[in-house]
């Protein structure tokens, strides 16, 4: 039986492209769309930009906020009792498509979270990119087989980086298409969240969005990293985490081809002395101190730019970059758990009134039925929770 999928084994999945050749044939026949997103990006990139400031902010709850990414192949037994510790409702699974022969494994992990709103994230190889008919037959096993449990789908991940399988984004949306065929012709309750363009690179999302292709998504995911530039405070091109975000709202409120949700599929840092587990070389790994710091930035942030309906950390368990250490068999909770923990029990119910920040001083003000919530931050300091009582 094939080893599943994780980031921990990555490299010997088929859905990683690593004949340099191949790759070099590909980009070359993927140049007509390239320079197609290039000048799409060229076009609504700056527009985008212009309008950013005057962008209405959406109405996020703390309720729907929070997600989690769990797989099968960690602890699936003991992944039920963690979550319920940790508190969080909304689930993010994987599913390889090249793992079809395993389906009734997923399909039962999946049902094992009866109380939980789970998303699953269909991970694509080379083969379902090429093949529609395989990947039309594939979905509609998995759409039937999951039909009482699940209703949401992100179908693709990582859509900008060719070892995972796509050359161009004309390729995605072909690919994209076919789930969205089946959802028009045959499972109209779905909802598909496409895109899912990875880092701070949006001259990809611009043409996932500005398309003469007969799709349309019903929400936007990103894989938005911000690993490598430290702090989710710190900039890049300019833009820390919340200019990327309001920049990438701006971008899917002026697309005529999806509503206007933002969700967060995917994000992490990876963390120190955990090679060969961790995603990135050491020079970008961080302390399991500043990885909780920084999780919890990340998602404060977010939260208050309330342009974001949902934030799904990569992952429960994981040796590289996980809550939790699985490494020899035995479980470890990092800081980041009972971190996270305490923020679901701190925002889980809460309602975004201000956020402001001056310098280095950040302050994201709520309500909750236990009062007014202040949460205070700096670069130095980690977020303090404070109530007030209603007025």
């Amino acid at each position: 039986m094939k080893e599943p999928f994780t980031w921990d084994n990555y490299s010997d999945q088929p859905a990683i492209i690593k004949n340099k050749a191949l790759k070099r044939a590909m980009r070359r026949s993927a140049l007509p769309s390239l320079v197609k997103t290039f000048l799409i990006a060229l076009i609504t990139l700056p527009v985008a930009l212009l309008l950013t400031p005057f962008m209405q902010r959406r109405t996020i709850s703390g309720k729907d906020f929070f997600g989690m990414g769990v797989n099968l192949d960690k602890e699936p037994n003991t992944t039920p009792y963690l979550l319920e510790e940790l508190g969080v409702k909304n689930l993010l699974i994987r599913i390889p498509l090249w793992e079809m022969d395993r389906l009734h494994e997923y399909v039962s992990f999946i049902r094992s979270f009866s109380d939980k709103h789970i998303t699953v994230m269909l991970l694509q190889d080379r083969e379902h990119i090429t093949s529609s008919d395989m990947t039309r037959d594939h979905l509609i096993q998995i759409f039937e087989a999951l039909n009482e449990v699940c209703k949401t789908y992100v179908i693709g991940s990582t859509i900008n980086r060719a070892k995972w399988g796509f050359f161009s984004v004309n390729e995605y949306l072909d690919f994209y298409g076919v789930a969205y065929n089946l959802k028009r012709t045959r499972f109209p309750h779905l909802k598909l969240i496409g895109s899912n363009v990875i880092d701070f690179e949006y001259h990809f999302s611009a043409h996932t969005l500005f398309n003469f292709a007969k799709i349309k998504f019903d929400a936007i995911g990103s894989l938005l990293y911000v690993d490598r530039r430290g702090a989710p405070e710190n900039t890049q091109m300019g833009f820390n985490l919340m200019g990327k975000i309001n920049l990438l709202f701006s971008l899917i409120s002026l697309s005529p081809k999806t509503s206007d949700e933002l969700i967060i599929t995917e994000t992490n840092w990876p963390i120190k002395n955990t090679a060969p587990y961790a995603p990135t070389s050491e020079f970008e790994c961080v302390s399991e101190e500043d990885y909780t710091d920084y999780m919890v930035r990340y998602h404060l942030l977010a939260f208050a730019s309330q342009k974001v309906s949902r934030v799904y950390w990569h992952q429960l368990i994981a040796p590289g970059y996980g809550l939790i250490d699985n490494r020899e068999g035995i479980l470890r909770k990092r800081s980041a758990f009972e971190a996270y923990r305490i923020m679901l029990s701190h925002l889980s119910d809460a309602h975004f009134v201000r956020f402001a920040h001056h310098r280095d001083a950040y302050q994201l003000v709520c309500t909750t039925p236990r009062g007014e919530l202040h949460v205070t931050w700096t670069r130095a300091s980690a977020p303090l929770y404070t109530y007030k009582a209603q007025p």
